[in-house]
């Protein structure tokens, strides 16, 4: 089954509207432009009928008048000649044809209104064709934009985690080796008096707060105790 079943869902039809319903646009904007481009034919096809049976009639018109203008010669003649007689009977002709041109100029107007109807619907439907050609056009444009932009960043965002990765183990290797480097100098090295009374004096200050916190332990628990 199509997407449209008459002339007027796809005139009426909201491209936009559907194309964002559609779980693959791709495929649906193409089938739309196909099945528009289809009924354009047949819009077209119908058309041509039309303007073959106009023409046809035209020629059944121009050619009874033909014949009009004939009988109304032999009705001259008739006169002429004194055969007032063969004159009415000419005439009488005449009339017959004349009546049957009348019916005829009656059935160009259904033509020319159907005709005009056809060349409005030509006239939307190639308007539909165009705005969905368009849309296509934008659509792969978008397509094409998206996925050149995730092929870069791809690359991009690739080479700057290398990069990052890089930069960080030369980072850490850097590191590892001054610190071997400190290593090596303290192997088999004496302290310092300066080093051997830093010790000293961090020990006794850590001694220190030690004391300190034991007495204020010690005083919040006498005040305890005596509450």
């Amino acid at each position: 089954m199509g997407i449209f079943t008459r002339l007027t869902d796809i005139i009426n039809s909201n491209i936009t509207h559907i194309l964002d319903k559609a779980e693959d646009p791709d495929k649906m904007i193409r089938m739309m432009i196909q099945e528009m481009e289809d009924t354009l034919v047949e819009v077209r096809s119908s058309a041509a009928r039309v303007i073959a049976d106009r023409k046809e009639l035209d020629r059944n018109i121009s050619r009874l008048n033909k014949v009009e203008d004939d009988w109304y010669l032999k009705a001259e003649l008739a006169l002429s000649k004194n055969r007032e007689d063969l004159a009415n009977a000419a005439l009488i002709e005449k009339a017959k044809l004349v009546d049957l041109t009348l019916e005829l100029e009656q059935d160009r107007t259904p033509l020319e209104e159907a005709l005009k109807k056809y060349e409005g619907d030509i006239v939307l439907l190639e308007a539909k064709i165009k705005e969905a050609k368009n849309k296509q056009k934008a659509l792969y444009e978008r397509q094409n934009s998206a996925s050149s932009q995730l092929k870069v960043r791809a690359k991009l965002y690739s080479n700057r985690i290398e990069d990052v990765m890089n930069r960080f183990h030369l980072m850490e290797k850097r590191v590892e080796e001054t610190e071997s480097r400190v290593e090596a100098q303290e192997l088999g090295r004496e302290k310092s008096l300066h080093e051997e009374f830093a010790d000293l004096e961090a020990t006794e200050k850590v001694a220190d707060e030690l004391a300190a916190l034991k007495a204020k332990l010690a005083k919040s628990t006498s005040k305890a105790a005596k509450k």
